[in-house]
């Protein structure tokens, strides 16, 4: 069955509304879930109205390099979340960071990405330790890979997803900031094109999903997540299971 994950965006300590990736912009999220765009009174919405037990969490300034959210992190794992955590992290060092501050799986955006060769050492265990679960997130723009580096941009969405599977990766998220907050719509070209590349891999979708006919649409091809945030804070989708969106 489908998963539906809600996403909180994290800038200057609070949860702010993302728009087709133009961060700049960004403002406080304003939601029927809570009263104020505080991280913590949404994530305990998630929990106590949506009965969430994930959340992907977007630390902006530590993608920017200008801060990080750790304390907030750690408060959200301590409700309960399975915090699925995109910081940025292009590096094994920085994956074992992640785990520190109480990261469930740890996302590894092609945006930051640098060293593709890097992505094994993320894989693999600290001794005694088991590593939170790597995720790669196939960060594209009108279906564009983005990349940290040239040499990642230039792999695109295949060459990578390539080598991440070769690496050991075997969870990825299409996610299109062209379509992030604009209710168009997700777009799956390059998720249906990993999909078939790779049937035994985890596939989910970030980006433009709109509301309950997205999600069975989504679910009736295979895939396996989608993220959510829009849509929720506007209470157009109450479930976080497709086929049950009241």
């Amino acid at each position: 069955m489908l998963r539906v994950i809600p996403v909180l965006d994290l800038k200057a300590g609070q949860a702010v509304h993302a728009v087709r990736g133009q961060r700049d912009s960004y403002a406080p999220v304003r939601s029927v879930l809570a009263e104020s765009a505080e991280p913590l009174a949404l994530a305990r919405a998630f929990v106590d109205r949506l009965g969430a037990r994930e959340c992907y969490v977007a630390d902006l300034d530590a993608i920017a390099g200008v801060g990080d959210h750790g304390l907030v992190i750690r408060a959200l794992a301590r409700l309960g979340l399975d915090v699925w955590l995109d910081a940025g992290t292009a590096t094994a060092a920085e994956v074992e960071q992640a785990r520190d501050v109480g990261a469930a799986r740890v996302i590894v955006g092609t945006e930051t990405l640098r060293d593709p060769g890097d992505l094994a050492g993320m894989v693999r265990t600290r001794e005694g330790s088991p590593a939170p679960a790597c995720v790669l997130s196939l960060d594209l723009r009108d279906g564009r890979l983005l990349g940290g580096s040239p040499e990642v941009a230039r792999l695109g969405p295949a060459g990578l997803s390539a080598m991440a599977w070769e690496a050991g990766i075997r969870a990825f998220i299409v996610l299109d900031l062209a379509r992030v907050g604009s209710g168009e719509g997700p777009r799956l070209d390059a998720a249906r094109a990993l999909h078939r590349a790779f049937p035994a891999a985890e596939v989910l979708i970030g980006g433009g999903v709109r509301d309950h006919t997205d999600l069975d649409a989504l679910a009736s091809e295979g895939f396996h997540g989608a993220l959510v945030a829009t849509a929720l804070h506007r209470g157009v989708i109450t479930s976080l299971r497709a086929g049950n969106l009241g």
